[in-house]
C-alpha cells in the first residue's frame, strides 16, 4: 500500500493515478481542496485499487498521525510513501518575511520529515519497501526569488541520502526525484520565460515525473537507493 502526501493537483494526482495502476492500493492526503480531491479518485479507481483521500496538515504532528492511522486501519501497513506535498512563498531575500520563510520550510522539509516519521516503522517492519521525496532542480541548481524553496529542496537531498543509509540494513530504498518546470497551474505562468533555457523544448508533464516515481517503487529499481534523480529535460539555471 502506497501513501502520496499532496495527492490531490499536479505531480501528486499523476502519481496516485500511476501507482494505482501498477497495482496499489493508495492513500493520499491533502490540505483543503475536497473537489479536487474527489476527481483524483476518480481518476485513479478505475484501475481497481482502493483509493483513499484524507484531509492532513503536514505541518501539524497531530494531524499527520491521524492521517496515518486512519491510512494503516483501513488498507494496511505501508510499503511505500510518495513525500510530494510542498508549497512557494517565492521573493527576493531583502524583502522576504519571516512567514514566508517558515512557512516553505515546515511544510516542505519538516512536514517531510513528519510524515516519513510517522510511516518508517511499517517499511523497517516489513524489512522492504520504498520512500521518493520529491525535490526540485532548485534545491541542486539554485534560483534566485527562491532562497526559502530552494533551502527546503537542498535540505531534502540531505534528508533523502542520510535516510537511505539508515534504512539500507533494512531493505528500505530511499530516493529522490528532482523535476525540472514542469507544466502544472503553478509553473505554467512562467512558461514563456524559462522554456528557451531547457534543451528538450518543452515544460516536462506530471506524468512523466510519475513515471519515474513509479519506477523508483518497483522492484524494476531494487538495486537503486540514495539517489537525486532529475526530471529536468536538460535544464540548466
Amino acid at each position: 500500500m502506497a501513501v502520496v502526501t499532496g495527492g490531490s493537483r499536479g505531480i501528486g494526482r499523476a502519481v496516485v493515478t500511476a501507482l494505482a495502476r501498477d497495482g496499489h492500493d493508495v492513500a493520499f492526503c491533502y490540505e483543503s481542496d475536497d473537489e479536487s480531491a474527489g476527481r483524483a479518485v476518480a481518476e485513479a479507481e478505475p484501475s481497481g485499487a482502493s483509493v483513499l483521500g484524507a484531509r492532513c496538515d503536514v505541518t501539524d504532528t497531530a494531524s499527520v498521525r491521524r492521517f496515518v492511522e486512519r491510512v494503516r486501519d483501513t488498507l494496511g501497513p505501508v510499503s511505500v510513501l510518495v513525500n510530494n506535498a510542498g508549497v512557494m512563498r517565492d521573493g527576493w531575500l531583502a524583502r522576504m518575511g519571516d512567514e514566508a520563510w517558515h512557512r516553505v520550510l515546515d511544510v516542505n522539509l519538516t512536514g517531510t520529515f513528519r510524515v516519513t516519521r510517522e510511516v518508517v516503522p511499517d517499511l523497517m517492519g516489513r524489512r522492504g519497501g520504498a520512500v521518493v521525496t520529491l525535490s526540485s532542480v532548485v534545491g541542486l541548481d539554485g534560483n534566485a526569488g527562491q532562497v526559502n524553496y530552494a533551502s527546503s529542496k537542498a535540505a531534502l537531498t540531505g534528508f533523502t541520502l542520510s535516510l537511505a543509509k539508515e534504512l539500507r540494513r533494512f531493505g528500505v530504498r530511499v530516493n529522490a526525484v528532482a523535476p525540472g518546470f514542469i507544466g502544472t497551474s503553478t509553473a505554467l505562468p512562467y512558461e514563456d520565460r524559462w522554456k528557451p533555457l531547457i534543451p528538450m523544448g518543452r515544460f516536462g508533464t506530471p506524468e512523466e515525473v510519475a513515471a519515474v516515481v513509479g519506477f523508483l517503487v518497483s522492484d524494476r529499481a531494487a538495486g537503486i537507493t540514495g539517489q537525486v534523480l532529475r526530471v529536468d529535460g536538460g535544464l540548466r539555471f
